[in-house]
C-alpha cells in the first residue's frame, strides 16, 4: 500500500501474538472515546487518511464502547477482542516503527512586554488562509497546507526568521511573553502549553494553525554538525547547547522554518489534558499523534517498545492508544508521538523518548475484511 510518503501493507494477527496485551489496562481509553463520539456524530467528522479507514468505520465501535459497561482491565481487553482485528503495520523497507513523545509546557508570562518577558506567542494571523488544490499557487510545494492571502494573490507566509525579526509586530496578535525564546520554540514543537502569568492566574493556548513551512528538526541539525552526540540526543541536551551558546540560538533556531499559532483554551481542569487535533482531551500516557495523511483521528493503535522502559518502570512499552494528534515532524505509518502529560516531570519523560517500537492497528470488525 502506497501513501505517497512511505509504502507499507497491514498484516493481519491475533491478540494472542500481540505481546504485551493481556498484560494492559486500556479502560481508560472509554471516556476518551465517547468524547471522539460525540465529535463525530455531533460535530465534524474526523478527515479520512489515505489508509482508507473512515469516521464511519469508527462510529459503530465507539457507539458499543458507550453501551459497554467497562468496568475493569479484563473486560476492556474482552471488548476490543470481541469487536476489532489487529493488525501489524509492516513498512516496505523493513525498519522497524519509532516513537518519540510530547507534552504540555507550563511556561511563565507576562499579559505585557517588559525587559524580561520579552518574546510572544502570537494568535493566527487573518491574513493566514487554509490551502487545497483549489487556491494552492501553481509554484507552491502541495506540502503546503497554509499561506498567505495579500492584495489578491496567494504566496507562502513568512517564515519563523521573518517572523522573530517583527513581521508581524503592531497587529495585536499577542497572547502574551515569555522570558526564553526556546521556550517559546519548545511550546511551537509540542503544540500547547499552560501559561503562569505573575499573579498565579493560569491560562492555557493549543494549537490554532502554523505559517505552512516544513518542520526541520533542529536536533538533528546539531548531530550533524558535531555539536551533540547522536546517542546523547534528547530535548533536555538541545536546551543545554542553546542555553551555553546563546550568540548562536537565532541561526539554530530559524534552521526550522515552521512557525506555530495559538488560540486561547479553558485552562479549567487541571487533570485534563491540552484539546488537539481530534478535538479532544489528551489523556497521558494513551493519546498518541500520529501521521494524518496516512491515519485516521480515534482508532486504537497498539504500540509495543521493549527499548521504551523509563514511562513504566523499567518495563518494556506496551500500551493501546488513541490516536488523537498530529504534527509536523510524526510522517510514516508507523510513526508515533505519545503524549505524556503536563509539566516539568512529564517534560522530563517525554525529553528522552526517540525508541523503535511496533504498530499494531485495531480496525473494527465490521471493516477488517476490506484489509484481509
Amino acid at each position: 500500500m502506497s501513501d505517497g510518503l512511505a509504502d507499507f501493507t497491514l498484516h493481519p494477527i491475533s491478540f494472542d501474538e500481540l505481546k504485551g496485551w493481556k498484560d494492559d489496562d486500556p479502560s481508560s481509553l472509554f471516556e476518551v472515546m465517547d468524547a471522539c463520539r460525540r465529535q463525530i456524530s455531533g460535530v465534524k467528522p474526523y478527515r479520512t487518511g489515505s489508509l482508507g479507514l473512515t469516521a464511519e468505520d469508527l462510529l459503530s465501535l465507539l457507539e458499543k464502547a458507550r453501551d459497554a459497561g467497562v468496568s475493569n482491565a479484563m473486560k476492556a481487553r474482552r471488548f476490543f477482542e470481541e469487536n476489532c482485528r489487529p493488525f501489524l503495520i509492516r513498512k516496505s523497507d523493513g525498519k522497524p516503527g519509532f516513537v518519540t513523545a510530547f507534552y504540555e509546557p507550563e511556561i511563565a508570562v507576562s499579559a505585557k512586554p517588559d525587559d524580561v518577558y520579552r518574546f510572544p506567542f502570537y494568535r493566527r494571523p487573518d491574513d493566514l488562509i487554509d490551502l487545497d488544490d483549489t487556491n494552492r499557487p501553481a509554484g507552491l510545494d502541495p506540502y503546503y497546507a497554509f499561506g498567505l492571502s495579500s492584495k489578491g494573490s496567494i504566496s507562502a507566509y513568512p517564515d519563523r526568521r521573518a517572523i522573530d525579526q517583527g513581521v508581524l509586530s503592531g497587529r495585536s496578535l499577542e497572547i502574551a511573553w515569555a522570558k526564553s525564546k526556546a521556550d517559546v520554540f519548545f511550546v511551537h514543537v509540542q503544540g500547547a502549553a499552560r501559561l503562569r502569568y505573575p499573579d498565579g492566574t493560569m491560562g492555557r493556548i493549543t494549537y490554532a494553525a502554523k505559517a505552512g513551512h516544513p518542520f526541520s528538526a533542529i536536533g538533528k541539525l546539531l548531530i550533524d554538525r558535531g555539536e551533540i552526540d547522536r546517542s546523547q540526543i534528547s530535548m533536555q541536551a538541545i536546551r543545554a547547547w542553546l542555553g551555553a551558546h546563546p550568540d548562536q540560538v537565532d541561526e539554530v533556531l530559524w534552521h526550522n522554518r515552521s512557525y506555530i499559532f495559538f488560540r486561547e483554551a479553558e485552562a479549567a481542569g487541571a487533570t485534563s489534558g491540552p484539546i488537539a487535533a481530534a478535538k479532544v482531551p489528551l489523556l497521558a500516557g494513551r493519546s498518541l499523534a500520529v501521521d494524518r495523511l496516512i491515519h485516521t483521528f480515534g482508532f486504537p493503535f497498539f504500540i509495543r517498545s521493549e527499548s521504551l522502559t523509563h514511562l513504566d518502570g523499567g518495563r518494556g512499552f506496551a500500551r493501546l492508544m488513541l490516536a488523537l494528534d498530529t504534527g509536523s515532524a510524526i510522517v510514516g505509518p508507523a510513526r508515533g508521538d505519545i503524549f505524556t502529560g503536563s509539566g516539568d516531570d512529564a517534560g522530563e519523560q517525554a525529553g528522552t523518548v526517540r525508541n523503535d517500537a511496533d504498530f499494531a492497528i485495531l480496525i473494527p470488525n465490521e471493516a477488517a475484511g476490506r484489509f484481509l
